[in-house]
């Protein structure tokens, strides 16, 4: 074997050994730029989480489930659960049914204005918290510009933007902006040409979304009404702002046991969440297997 072919070889062989450094780097190399993402992941979410679980069975630094069983016997922490998910579930409705019917009309409409629609959708969701509780105590107060209005007509009587109503009304705003931006891109996956065959066929302009749209839309439907539920539950600014926490949702009794001025129970608070986080899970998992069956139908 010449001198030359061997020196080939070595190089070859050296060149390849090279290249296992370099290979297993770039194998690495997602998982170095994920590893911060994984730290604030765990520094925020999972640490905190965790916190909560083990704090939920401390009482005076004793493992027990008494913080679970004041939460069974407590008619006012009940209350406040049953509170939040009324607000939570039918906000989430209404507000899903108007955000379908105006990204179902925003499909008809030129580009120039879905897009200005969009946009002003876009910013509207970020308009929450205390900004936006005083914005509807100016239109909407006791003396608000469009209840003075109203009142002046004669077309409302008694309405208390700090009640339930008021509640639901600011619910419903902050939801209709979230659902629009979930919704718009399910909306894509429609085609004119289908309702177009569909009315060829003899079928009415009913038939056609409860037939044919619908079934279709039903995944990111079912998907954004869970999303808007979590969004509503986890709420606080805006009632807290509204109401000065004398409205009792469960967000509002959580901050009230860890910062509030006469009883400290940050235990109990963990017990709370971790109640308010299995019932979200719970539903969550609902609707998975709502999409699931819905898949299953659509195949």
């Amino acid at each position: 074997m010449s001198s030359s072919t061997l020196s080939s070889r070595a190089a070859s062989h050296g060149a390849s050994r090279a290249s296992q450094p370099r290979h297993a780097w770039q194998r690495f190399k997602p998982l170095a730029w994920l590893s911060p993402f994984a730290l604030f992941f765990y520094l925020f979410q999972l640490a905190p989480m965790v916190w909560v679980g083990v704090n939920s069975f401390q009482v005076d630094d004793d493992w027990s489930l008494d913080n679970y069983r004041e939460i069974l016997d407590s008619g006012f922490i009940q209350q406040g659960f049953g509170n939040s998910l009324w607000l939570s579930v039918w906000s989430s409705l209404v507000g899903l049914a108007i955000a379908a019917l105006l990204v179902s009309s925003l499909r008809r409409v030129s580009g120039r204005l879905r897009d200005a629609v969009i946009a002003f959708t876009n910013m509207s969701s970020n308009f929450a918290g205390v900004p936006l509780a005083f914005a509807f105590i100016i239109i909407l107060g006791t003396n608000g510009a469009l209840t003075l209005l109203l009142k002046q007509y004669g077309l409302i009587d008694d309405f208390n933007l700090y009640g339930k109503s008021g509640l639901m009304a600011i619910y419903i705003y902050f939801q209709i902006p979230l659902a629009v931006l979930l919704l718009y891109p399910a909306f894509d996956a429609l085609s004119d040409d289908w309702q177009a065959a569909a009315a060829l066929l003899g079928a009415k302009t009913w038939q056609y979304w409860v037939k044919i749209a619908l079934p279709v839309l039903s995944p990111a439907l079912l998907g954004t009404f869970i999303i808007l539920i979590a969004n509503a539950m986890g709420a606080y600014a805006s009632v807290y702002a509204l109401t000065s926490g004398n409205y009792n949702v469960i967000t509002v009794r959580i901050a009230s046991l860890v910062s509030g001025d006469l009883f400290l129970e940050p235990n109990l608070a963990a017990a709370i969440s971790v109640v308010l986080m299995a019932l979200l899970a719970f539903i969550t998992l609902i609707n998975q297997w709502l999409i699931a069956r819905s898949y299953h139908a659509t195949r």
